[in-house]
């Protein structure tokens, strides 16, 4: 038999928090609002913690799970039995698993209504710490902003900019977020949605639109949060929100992190 060397002692004395594998590509299957399945490629991190008495993890277990899961159809879908099953091949106390992907919304344009996909950058993480559980929703959503002092101080026109409104939510196992929900939540937050297709009548919308909603970084900020504290399944949730100015070399940004307190 070959030796375990990963199951040998350790005199270091250092529990490791995190230990595992990342940036593992490999398909997701995603539920949509409409009740189908997107399947997407996803970037794939999964740890665990580490006790100081062992010298290593093994992290071909890792793999193992996800495979295992990816057969039975169930990645993405049972993201918490995953990590279970996990952290008991694994003897650990703790553990992790979050997937990036790339998520594709069917979006039609504001006056002409044609339709084209549009991509946003998504994140599914669980989270297991003394057997209680936690799943983050994240989205990246890219939206248009247009600078309220511009618009005061000017006497034709004002700069705009692209956005990234990055939001995190966590909810209950009882309750559910659809991904389509979250991004359009946000993106009302914003001067205007973005678009894939426009043809001019739409364009023509896009910018008036922006014109008459501006807002800056903090506006954007604000807007968000009072929805994702007012939304009945969130408990917790981050914002992060960048402008990347068209009139600077810099960005814009804002950030939130808050827990919600439900009376």
């Amino acid at each position: 038999m070959l030796r375990d060397i990963q199951n040998l002692k350790d005199n270091r004395n250092v529990d490791i928090q995190k230990v595992g594998i990342k940036n593992l590509k490999m398909p997701l299957i995603v539920q949509r609002k409409n009740s189908s399945n997107q399947v997407v490629s996803a970037d794939a991190r999964v740890c665990v913690s580490l006790p100081k008495h062992y010298k290593g993890t093994h992290m071909s277990r890792f793999v193992e799970v996800l495979s295992e899961w990816q057969n039975k159809n169930l990645l993405g879908v049972d993201i918490k039995g995953c990590l279970e099953k996990i952290i008991e091949n694994l003897d650990a106390q703790s553990g992790e698993l979050e997937f990036k992907f790339t998520y594709f919304v069917d979006k039609k344009s504001p006056v002409t209504g044609i339709s084209a996909p549009m991509s946003y950058e998504c994140s599914f993480e669980g989270r297991i710490v003394d057997d209680n559980y936690k799943f983050i929703l994240g989205v990246a959503v890219p939206v248009t902003t247009l600078c309220p002092c511009s618009k005061e101080i000017s006497d034709n026109g004002a700069h705009n900019q692209r956005a990234i409104i990055d939001v995190k939510v966590s909810y209950d196992e009882s309750e559910q977020i659809w991904l389509e929900d979250l991004i359009e939540l946000v993106e009302n937050c914003a001067s205007c949605p973005l678009y894939t297709l426009l043809k001019r009548e739409d364009e023509k919308y896009v910018t008036e639109h922006a014109w008459d909603n501006p807002k800056f970084v903090e506006d954007i900020l604000r807007d968000v949060v009072v929805e994702l504290r007012n939304h009945p399944a969130v408990n917790e949730f981050e914002v992060d929100c960048e402008a990347f100015e068209s009139i600077h070399n810099h960005s814009a940004w804002a950030f939130q992190h808050e827990v919600v307190l439900r009376t």
